[in-house]
Parts: C-alpha cells; structure tokens; sequence
C-alpha cells in the first residue's frame, strides 16, 4: 500500500508510538485522586506541546481533536449579541459549521472573505475587512486542508490586533511541520490535532488559549477537584477539561513527540518530492492548483475524464494507493468545488512511491 492520506489521519506513526499506547493501557491506575492521576499521565504531553508552541504548560488545553478545540473556542468565546466574525472562503466545516450554528442563534453575524485560487487570503483583503467591519474575532486556517498553502499567520493576526479583534488560528494542517508559535503572533487561541504530521495517535489534539482570556466551558462535569463548586473551576486548563481525557492516546502523543522532536524535518525533500508529482501529474493530462511559497505537502489535482470519487476509486482498488477525493471539508472554497483528489506527503514518503502514482496516473489516463 502506498499511503498519501496524511493530510486526514498520519499514517505511519511515529516509532514508539504504539508502544506507549499499549504500555498505558497496560498499566493499572494508581493515585488516589483523579486530578493526580491526569498529571501523572498528561504533564509530558502538556509540557511537550507547551514547548513546541512556546507557551505555559497552563495555556494549553488537551482536547480529542481540533474540531473539539475550534468549537470550544467559539462556542465559549464571551460574546456580545451582534458581535462580528471575519473568516475566508478557504476555512474547513470545523470553523464554518460552528460560526453557523453561532449565526442561526442570533449571536453573530460573520463574513467570509474570498481567497487566491491557491487558497491563500490576499493581505490587501484581509487589511480592508479588517478596517471596514472591525470584527470581535478574526478566524483563518493557518494552511489550507485542501491546497497545502501556508498563510502568514504573524500578518493576518497584526491587522487583526490592529483593529481590537482577537484572533483564532486553526493549526491543524500545520503543527509537526512549521513552527506554530501564537505568543510570537499575538493569537489569541490556536486549535491543533495530534494525528496529523504530529504523527500521533487519533484522539489528540488541543487549543492554546492566550492567559486573561476567559472562554465559558462547553462541557461541564468531574473534574476531580472543587467538586463541592457548582461552576467548572476557574483555573487552566482545568475548566476547560471536563471529564476523564484519553490518557493511553496523550501517552502516544508524548511518544510522537519526542520522536519528532529528536529527528527534525527536511522541508527539501518534500519540495524535491511534490515536484516530482506535480510533474507526473501533468504529463497524465491532468491539472492541479498550483501553490507557490510557503506550502505543506499536498497535491490537489483533477482529471479530464475521471470525477475525482472514481479516480479515488481507481487508485485503492487496482493500485492500492490510499488517498482523498471530494471537497475535503472545505466545501466554499472555489478551487476545491468540483471535487478534487488530494494527495499529501508524510516524512516517510519515498520517492519509489511517489513515482509509483505517476506511473498509476499515467496508466489510468493512456487507456
């Protein structure tokens, strides 16, 4: 099997990964409360991610995925009847499904701003509807799920902060492969997965929450201390963490991280990679967005004669490579709105693998 899904779920993990799963379901609970327990099990974890996103180990929130982080952002974000939310076209349906909901309850109102055909929001853009509308909060994607395009994050949230609007970036597509550093931007919250090119297991993820601001819980219940208190506790993490976490995924995590952290990317060699299907794509008479500048290691490309779901089809039934075809959950991005099928990279992408789609592709289209 040839697996360029990782933009979705990150497949191999990383060495070590399994074993500190295993090893955590293995081992039988010993403190007697269960707050000790979750620092037992989550301080590595919290202080490893702590350290990649240079931040305090309190600022961070351990949550199962990014969709739960970006819903616990806007959903306990303190609003104001009327408030103004300013976004893009290019935004995943765990940003845009939220703001919906928010919408349909008379709470907000929010726009969505057009985006490069590479997925990218224009700064000019960005600059003016920051000015014209003046928004409580400003939402973008750090890199676009369905083009790879990196957005500048430092720039987006400076004309943001401008303007009084705090900031929420979604980091999902970016963390284990460029520096996601919200202290150094001034975000005010940053949502992330674990699954993704942190390469650790599903379930994991988490949101950076800027210290002095204050998000109301979406989910209340044990948290196993001030249980006599009929609110979640005001301290961080702890209000935001209600319930027993996924402490044998969060012990993968930790794994992962340490690997990534003592075996660093080579941003050459997936430019070398993407290259080289960017031009196999071509050469089988197909098309594919072009991303120029900062980029993670993706492909969307489409084909003259195949819908993107049968040319999926085509390549895991008959060539056993595994990747993505639709929409990507990124359903009001023009370039995506046919359909498209998206390959993307991991670290341990190879090159015989890379020309092995080619040859794949080339077949399909020479019949």
């Amino acid at each position: 099997m040839i697996y360029l899904n990782n933009a979705a779920t990150s497949f191999p993990k990383a060495p070590g990964t399994a074993q500190a799963v295993a090893m955590a379901l293995e081992t039988p609970p010993q403190d007697v409360s269960r707050s000790t327990a979750s620092e037992r099990t989550g301080h590595d974890c919290r202080a490893l991610l702590a350290e990649w996103l240079g931040c305090g180990r309190g600022d961070v929130v351990l949550t199962p995925n990014a969709t739960f982080g970006l819903n616990t952002a806007l959903l306990g974000f303190p609003w104001n009847r009327g408030d103004v939310v300013v976004t893009t076209r290019a935004e995943h349906n765990s940003v845009l499904r939220p703001l919906y909901q928010l919408k349909k309850r008379g709470v907000i109102d929010y726009v969505e701003l057009p985006v490069q055909p590479d997925g990218r929001v224009a700064l000019h853009d960005w600059k003016a509807a920051m000015a014209k509308y003046k928004p409580r909060l400003a939402v973008f994607t750090h890199a676009s799920n369905a083009s790879g395009a990196v957005n500048d994050a430092r720039a987006l949230t400076r004309e943001a902060s401008a303007v009084g609007a705090s900031v929420l970036v979604d980091a999902s597509q970016t963390m284990g492969l460029i520096p996601v550093a919200p202290v150094e931007w001034g975000a005010d919250m940053v949502a992330f997965t674990g699954h993704k090119y942190l390469l650790g297991p599903t379930g994991t993820g988490g949101l950076y929450v800027r210290k002095g601001l204050t998000l109301e819980p979406v989910f209340t219940g044990g948290t196993g201390v001030r249980s006599d208190e009929d609110d979640m506790p005001l301290e961080m993490p702890l209000r935001l963490e209600a319930g027993t976490g996924n402490e044998a995924s969060f012990a993968g995590l930790a794994a992962s991280l340490r690997y990534a952290r003592e075996n660093p990317l080579e941003p050459a060699h997936f430019l070398r990679l993407l290259s080289g299907l960017e031009e196999g794509i071509h050469r089988a008479g197909m098309e594919y967005i072009e991303v120029r500048g900062p980029r993670t290691p993706i492909v969307a490309a489409w084909s003259p004669v195949y819908r993107s779901e049968i040319l999926g089809e085509m390549l895991a039934l008959s060539f056993d490579i595994i990747c993505r075809a639709g929409l990507h959950c990124a359903p009001h991005y023009p370039a995506v709105q046919g359909g498209t099928v998206r390959f993307s990279l991991s670290r341990f992408t190879t090159e015989e693998e890379i020309e092995a789609v080619c040859d794949a592709l080339w077949a399909i289209h020479s019949d």
